[in-house]
């Protein structure tokens, strides 16, 4: 059997894109690594999204769940726990090749997000020791942080919006390197208007503790003034750095370890398309929204590669 489009990914990018596949009758597969939903539930779960369109609010696990039955409604065909190793050249289509089979497609989409990518490091003394002691980059279960004290590095969105999460059941801190935070405007007032209290101008010196963390080192400021915090928990979100031998093995261009795209979302492997936080273009802006709208140009571009239309 040949399918249609397989997909690469499961989360918004690539659910979304299974949706408009199947409004296309296109026969799609989608192969997820993890579990359906993507950094919605790998990430931060309990984190209530704010700015999809037509969710006033709702949390990060609910829209991912919402978004994985869409999919399966429309007739996605769709495998979880299942990663994808190669994608070959075969006669006239292409081969996914995962753990666990092999699929026929016509045409393959990528939308991996970050789930070949790990988290980056600061590289300061107690970081390794630590980790999954106290140190970890992304926010645990909220249960666990009852009453502890937590201390988010980073300035983006992502942080602030984990330490608004944890301040509902923690004593929390931000501590970030710049004199203003890089989220959005909303994220910060928010913060500015919650219990979190935040260390701007500062870097993480070291982590200490005996078998788990207990505190941390803080330079602050211009004259690099040394502050320890009693902390419970350090999570750091400062970024994330691609492993990038999956994606050299599929055989697609790269850019700033993206895969290069163009305005139909084609890669520069031919049948291969892909969308979402994978992929990188001038002016990329990386928003559920975005991914779900390269990921409908994606499917849509696959469709006319694949059926070639009159219209086209």
């Amino acid at each position: 059997m040949i399918y249609d489009l397989v997909i690469i990914g499961a989360g918004p990018a690539g659910l979304t894109a299974g949706v408009y596949a199947r409004s296309r009758k296109l026969k799609t597969l989608i192969l997820e690594a993890g579990t359906a939903g993507g950094q919605l539930v790998t990430l931060y779960p309990d984190k209530g999204i704010e700015n999809y369109p037509g969710c006033v609010l709702t949390q990060a696990e609910r829209l991912a769940r919402r978004m994985t039955t869409h999919a399966l409604s429309m007739g996605c065909e769709l495998h979880e726990n299942e990663r994808v190793l190669d994608i070959k050249d075969k006669e006239g289509h292409l081969t996914v090749v995962s753990e666990k089979a092999q699929y026929d497609a016509k045409g393959v989409l990528i939308a991996i997000g970050i789930g070949l990518f790990k988290p980056k490091k600061l590289g300061v003394p107690g970081e390794k020791e630590f980790e999954d002691r106290g140190v970890c980059y992304k926010i645990p279960d909220k249960d666990r942080l009852v009453d502890k004290r937590v201390v988010f590095v980073g300035g983006g969105n992502s942080a602030l919006e984990m330490a608004l999460i944890a301040a509902q059941v923690a004593e929390t801190y931000v501590v970030h390197r710049r004199d203003k935070f890089r989220a959005d405007e909303s994220v910060v007032e928010k913060v500015q208007n919650s219990r979190i209290k935040t260390i701007l101008n500062a870097e993480l010196e070291r982590i200490d503790g005996k078998e788990s963390v207990e505190s941390i080192v803080v330079k602050v400021g211009p004259e690099q003034e040394r502050r320890t915090l009693r902390v419970d928990a350090v999570i750091i979100n400062i970024g994330f750095t691609p492993e990038l031998e999956d994606l050299e093995r599929w055989q697609v261009e790269l850019e700033d370890n993206l895969i290069k795209v163009d305005t139909s979302m084609r890669t520069s492997r031919k049948g291969v398309f892909a969308c979402g936080d994978v992929v990188t273009y001038p002016g990329k802006y990386k928003q559920i929204v975005t991914a779900c709208g390269e990921a409908a140009t994606a499917a849509n571009a696959a469709y006319k590669y694949m059926m070639k239309p009159y219209w086209a």
